[in-house]
């Protein structure tokens, strides 16, 4: 486990830590427990009955246990925010954290499960062995490449809906804005060149779900410039975004890349500078998404692009996974769907994106706190389960 930059100092004072104290989160009975009635039915003997019938007909439990209403969810410590590998202990406040979003925006109960890090084998067998109480899987936190097997494989072992949410939210968040931000500069969201920097977890799901919405020529780069056939040194995950992604068989760096973009996703931290930036189309649109440092400088990127967003709260345009995953999750449990598939994600986007009316370059996506958004999702989910 990587040990931290600079270790933090606990002031019992501070606001943070005095909002953490005795954690975030608690358990609430939905039954009343006032006497032996009550605990003749809630516990021993009663339960008996409803535990002999589950055993009989497995499906009974999305009715009689908290099952069609709790996600878990699961990480092992090792890419958390901006933190890096510190650990499923250390991660637990992040876990409790996602437990209260689900449960503020969507309704939904969420238990942190903070496992030992292991081989992709170790974790896919320990988070299936565990699955049952849950009705779905929310994978957190956990490092790229082996987030992608890790998730591909629980897909296909379980029949409750899997999700990792670093990868996926942020890309449906991400194509909700777009779809607005073309608006704006007035394009179709189908005609523009896009540049995704980044290539872990965020990058291959923005890169996915755009290919998915139907936009064709998208360029992605890693720390050591543009993914094509021709560099020696692409991982498996790599390879694959090679073979699908840059039509017009670019070779080089970030800032040739960007000759002409339309559009920049920043998936992964690190430093735009402002040359490279001015070497973009016209009225080009700018998604810096790393946190708390936007890889385009803020006022950089207002200079030089028509629409702006970053991963910020203190700047408009915030691509927040709040806008995504607690909708996604209650539609899901609601409809009973096995799974979320890609075409469910492309239609919370757009659920997302239909929320702003009227895009402006400082509005492209609801704020967090809008009511409507869990709602609107959770409905595009349930029509299509």
């Amino acid at each position: 486990m990587s040990a931290l930059p600079h270790p933090p100092t606990v002031d019992p004072t501070d606001p943070v830590f005095v909002a953490h104290q005795g954690g975030k989160i608690t358990v609430t009975p939905t039954q009343q427990l006032r006497d032996r009635d009550d605990l003749s039915l809630l516990y021993t003997p009663g339960v008996a009955k409803v535990s002999s019938a589950i055993a009989k007909d497995p499906s009974l439990a999305t009715r009689y246990t908290s099952k069609a209403n709790t996600v878990a969810v699961v990480t092992d410590g090792t890419a958390v925010l901006g933190l890096g590998n510190i650990g499923p202990l250390a991660a637990l406040p992040v876990m409790e954290g996602k437990a209260v979003l689900f449960k503020h925006f969507a309704g939904v109960d969420a238990v942190p499960i903070c496992l030992e890090t292991g081989s992709v084998d170790e974790l896919v067998d320990a988070i299936a062995r565990m699955a049952a109480p849950y009705g779905g899987i929310n994978l957190e936190d956990i490092s790229a490449p082996r987030c992608f097997e890790i998730e591909r494989r629980l897909q296909d072992r379980l029949d409750i809906p899997v999700f990792h949410d670093d990868q996926h939210g942020t890309a449906i968040v991400a194509l909700a804005a777009l779809i607005n931000a073309a608006r704006v500069v007035d394009r179709p969201l189908t005609d523009l060149r896009v540049v995704v920097s980044g290539a872990g977890a965020a990058g291959v799901a923005v890169t996915q779900i755009l290919q998915d919405a139907g936009v064709s020529q998208i360029v992605v780069c890693d720390s050591r410039g543009i993914i094509e056939p021709g560099r020696s040194d692409l991982v498996e995950h790599k390879h694959r975004i090679a073979a699908s992604t840059n039509p017009g068989g670019l070779r080089g760096s970030l800032r040739d890349a960007l000759e002409g973009a339309d559009v920049f996703v920043g998936v992964s931290g690190g430093h735009v500078p402002e040359e490279d930036v001015e070497r973009m189309a016209p009225g080009a649109i700018i998604f810096a998404l790393a946190n708390p440092t936007p890889e385009v400088d803020h006022e950089v990127a207002l200079r030089h692009a028509a629409v702006v967003a970053t991963g910020r709260s203190d700047h408009p345009n915030q691509i927040n996974n709040v806008l995504a995953f607690p909708g996604i999750f209650r539609g899901a449990l609601d409809s009973g769907a096995e799974q979320i598939t890609e075409t469910m994600k492309v239609a919370a986007a757009q659920a997302i994106a239909g929320l702003v009316h009227e895009p402006t370059p400082t509005e492209v996506i609801p704020s967090v706190f809008d009511e409507r958004v869990a709602p609107a999702v959770a409905q595009a989910i349930r029509d299509l389960a």
